[in-house]
């Protein structure tokens, strides 16, 4: 809640569940409101950053036949993945950490800005992957091994810094900068690329 004092919400279906809290900065109205669906409710983002480009996206996919329900920058994540899936990302610039569910193609996608301005951490916990832009949001589940990372301890000791995909935890990792994974699921359960 201290990252998003003006906004909080939640959604979730059967299979994935997201919650934000918002920081607005370009929309202020309850139009931004996060986590953000399409008309359809199809697709489902949380996203934490700032799209420096999102109005000449916008007007590109208003002409492919996309609507726009309010003037955030986020919409612009959720019609630009439905118009070029995840190639999306290589067409936003700013600093950016996202998550977004295709609810039609039981299909998770986590993705991070080129910089790494925006932080992504992730733990995969039995059949449950949890992600969040702190730790701390991932350690309040019970289940989350505390075990701590020796190598990670050592670099940050030596470098000031952790390099990711390391943690100072063995099991809750960092997506790298100007990366991202794909959680689909499969006949033997979900899988992560």
């Amino acid at each position: 809640r201290h990252r998003g004092p003006d906004d909080q919400g939640v959604w979730n279906d059967a299979a994935c569940g997201l919650a934000h809290a918002r920081l607005s900065i370009i929309d202020l109205t309850p139009g931004g409101h996060q986590p953000m669906g399409s008309a359809d409710g199809r697709v489902w983002v949380s996203f934490n950053g700032e799209i420096y480009n999102f109005q000449e996206l916008r007007a590109e996919l208003q002409a492919k036949g996309y609507s726009f329900r309010s003037q955030s920058d986020t919409e612009v994540i959720i019609y630009g993945y439905l118009a070029w899936g995840k190639r999306v990302i290589d067409r936003l610039r700013g600093m950016f950490a996202f998550a977004l569910w295709d609810a039609a193609g039981k299909k998770l996608l986590l993705a991070r800005d080129r910089f790494g301005k925006k932080p992504l951490y992730y733990a995969r916990v039995g059949d449950v992957l949890l992600f969040g832009s702190e730790i701390k949001a991932i350690l309040t589940w019970p289940q989350v091994d505390r075990t701590p990372d020796y190598v990670a301890i050592d670099q940050y000791l030596s470098l000031q810094y952790v390099p990711a995909p390391r943690t100072v935890f063995a099991s809750i990792s960092k997506l790298r900068n100007a990366h991202y994974l794909t959680v689909e699921r499969s006949a033997a359960g979900w899988a992560m690329h």
